[in-house]
């Protein structure tokens, strides 16, 4: 796996960069091609608490962790062990959704602009490529990506939907038509 390894006011040193890529090697497996597939980290320290975000885009799907903690080693192994969760969790979904279909793709580019510190201004900006996608689809992603919503275009309702988890842990969704 090709890992790119960023922080955020913090200096990545060597011993942090060997750390998260010998302990993302544990993802190998799981993938056909794991030299094909480019994970993102980033690592950013707020007050005394340090977290590391991993992205990980492949050719069907995106799986997306975040974890905090005191001690990064810590917040390291707990995000290692969240995205290996959610790759078992849906391993079987995955596999039937995804049998028959080549060539699919599932990767959202976009550029990050820089996060401005005000009170009640918007700080942070992203531009994503939306693929035409089924409802259930949709649900497997806002899974994968551990996100609250997801913004799709909906092939169901011809339409752009957001999809939303609900307190109860149920699912809604909003067309905008």
């Amino acid at each position: 796996m090709k890992i790119s390894i960023r922080g955020d006011k913090i200096t990545v040193t060597k011993a942090i960069k060997e750390y998260i890529t010998e302990k993302l090697s544990r993802l190998d497996k799981y993938f056909e091609k794991p030299k094909e597939i480019e994970c993102k980290v980033l690592i950013k320290v707020k007050n005394q608490d340090q977290s590391i975000e991993v992205t990980v885009p492949t050719s069907k799907f995106t799986l997306r962790a975040e974890e905090r903690h005191q001690d990064l080693y810590a917040a390291t192994d707990l995000v290692i062990d969240k995205l290996e969760g959610q790759i078992r969790k849906n391993k079987a979904k995955l596999e039937k959704k995804y049998r028959d279909v080549p060539k699919f793709e599932m990767n959202f580019d976009y550029e990050e602009i820089p996060e401005v510190e005000e009170e009640g201004k918007i700080v942070k900006r992203k531009d994503i490529d939306m693929k035409p996608m089924d409802e259930e689809e949709a649900v497997l992603q806002i899974e994968l990506l551990n996100h609250d919503f997801f913004v799709f275009k909906n092939i169901d309702e011809d339409c752009v939907s957001v999809l939303y988890k609900r307190k109860d842990g149920s699912y809604g969704i909003i067309n905008v038509k």
